[in-house]
């Protein structure tokens, strides 16, 4: 079964929209950490519009379980990744007008400033990953540049609204799978996953963990953060590839 990674940013979101102390996303880890969460994912983005300096510096005191860290290459972010240290620091693209992260990181494009940045990192014992879309180029580029995983982006999978689309993002992302495998890399997914799409993904061979964020916080709303995440939970287990069911 691929372990859960469990995005709490916007619990920081609706505690930002009154400028105020709560909901503490802290206490949010805490809580999706007992419900099974085998890691906590916040992204600390240019303009704080959510997660902000304190939150990663006492999550990295708080969290037990693996820390990660979203990210774009700009300088002074990685400084501070490199200062807090998370267990993986996964590189993202950011724009300050998007809603959230709209597609994977242009490795090929960026070449130069992301190995800069990976190996920063990694000189500061950090796991590096990219966020990319599951074309070859880039997942082969990622290899080539020193991250030791990749995040498939799966919001094709999640936005196809026709089954010929939704067959032919299954696809993609398979490839891309057997591309990361072939190239040494861990393959992780994430982007758009709910509990009600989550099964086809799941039952993915080759995923080793899944990045869910606002699906799982919205569920929290009504039912709390610990039973949300195990609900998650369970779905991963129940449709889990046999051959990775524990």
């Amino acid at each position: 079964m691929a372990l859960l990674g469990v995005n709490i940013d916007h619990v920081a979101t609706v505690r930002q929209a009154r400028r105020t102390d709560e909901p503490d996303p802290v206490w949010a880890a805490v809580e999706a950490e007992l419900g099974g969460a085998d890691g906590i994912t916040v992204h600390l983005r240019e303009d704080r519009r959510h997660i902000n300096d304190r939150d990663v510096r006492l999550l990295r005191q708080s969290v037990g379980v693996k820390l990660n860290l979203e990210m774009s290459i700009a300088p002074e972010i990685v400084d501070i990744a490199c200062d807090v240290r998370p267990d993986q620091a996964t590189l993202v693209p950011e724009r300050r007008e998007e809603l959230t992260t709209e597609g994977g990181l242009d490795i090929i494009k960026h070449r130069d400033r992301v190995q800069g940045a990976v190996e920063r990192l990694r000189e500061r014992g950090i796991t590096v990953s990219a966020f990319i879309e599951p074309i070859p180029d880039q997942i082969k580029a990622s290899a080539g540049v020193g991250f030791s995983a990749v995040e498939l982006w799966t919001g094709a999978f999640a936005h196809a609204d026709k089954p010929d689309e939704t067959r032919a993002a299954l696809d993609t992302l398979a490839r891309g799978i057997d591309v990361g495998r072939e190239v040494g890399l861990e393959v992780l997914g994430g982007h758009g996953l709910t509990y009600r799409n989550i099964a086809p993904i799941a039952a993915m061979p080759g995923f080793t963990e899944f990045n869910i964020g606002h699906s799982i916080v919205s569920r929290a709303v009504f039912v709390g953060m610990r039973e949300a995440v195990r609900l998650m939970k369970e779905l991963l287990e129940r449709h889990a590839p046999p051959e990775a069911r524990s």
